[in-house]
């Protein structure tokens, strides 16, 4: 590389790296101070994938709840995040992880939802086949690891350490395995009634290395919704590998 070409390239990293960072320090349009925290899980995971952002949160000062998607229907799943925001006692930042970017997308519509984040989550549009959108990319590697009982769905024990967590370290990654909790055929055929983020200040985090959704994918949703975004150098399992930045990107869309 001769030195034209490196300054150039020096130069665009730089510009992105300060992008992102302005990103952060500038507050999005009609962000509202939220104390509240609504987290929602994605398949293969259970409620407790939150933790370690939440021990964060809390030590910031805010209220952090963590809702148990059951992973059924998209009625039912809407329904379990529902309930959670109504008990909410002021504005609140409703957050979603992989599959629950549909939650977040739908439920965000509610009152008391003050802005959204996604992190490295699924964002259809209102009707929108989510299922044929992702096709326009190419396959992530996680999608042959799924296997089914009927109409119950799991990953794999090797796709699990591979493509879902494959920065984690593999004592940690084989329990969060053992813990997956199986969805059914049934919630991938639903469809958004809702799409908040055309009307609340939005956040993504996209997984640079993600294997389970496409990061090419993640990066057009953040996109198309005008999102505040940031980029993490991490599996689909962000929220465990990098808590600092979720928890940074959340304090931000908490007007923090």
């Amino acid at each position: 590389m001769d030195r034209r070409t490196f300054n150039t390239v020096f130069a665009a990293a730089v510009a992105a790296a300060a992008s992102t960072k302005a990103a952060l320090a500038t507050p999005a349009a009609g962000l509202v101070r939220a104390d509240n925290i609504v987290l929602a899980h994605g398949l293969f995971a259970d409620g407790s994938c939150w933790t370690e952002v939440i021990a964060r949160l809390q030590a910031a000062g805010l209220n952090a709840t963590a809702v148990q998607n059951p992973l059924t229907t998209l009625p039912e799943a809407a329904a379990a995040v529902e309930r959670v925001l109504d008990r909410q006692d002021g504005p609140t930042v409703l957050v979603g992880h992989s599959f629950s970017g549909v939650l977040v997308t739908e439920n965000g519509v509610h009152p008391k939802v003050s802005s959204l984040v996604y992190v490295a989550a699924r964002a259809p549009d209102a009707g929108e086949d989510y299922t044929a959108l992702a096709k326009t990319y190419p396959t992530p590697p996680a999608s042959a690891g799924i296997v089914f009982d009927g109409e119950e769905g799991r990953l794999t024990r090797e796709a699990f350490l591979r493509d879902f967590a494959g920065d984690l370290p593999r004592e940690k990654a084989l329990v969060l395995h053992a813990v997956q909790q199986p969805f059914q055929k049934a919630l991938l055929a639903g469809r958004t009634s809702n799409a908040a983020w055309r009307s609340k200040p939005s956040f993504y985090a996209v997984s640079a290395d993600d294997r389970t959704i496409n990061p090419d994918l993640q990066r057009f949703m953040a996109k198309r919704m005008g999102a505040t975004t940031i980029e993490v150098k991490a599996s689909h399992l962000s929220l465990i590998s990098q808590p600092d930045a979720i928890a940074a990107l959340i304090l931000k869309a908490a007007g923090r």
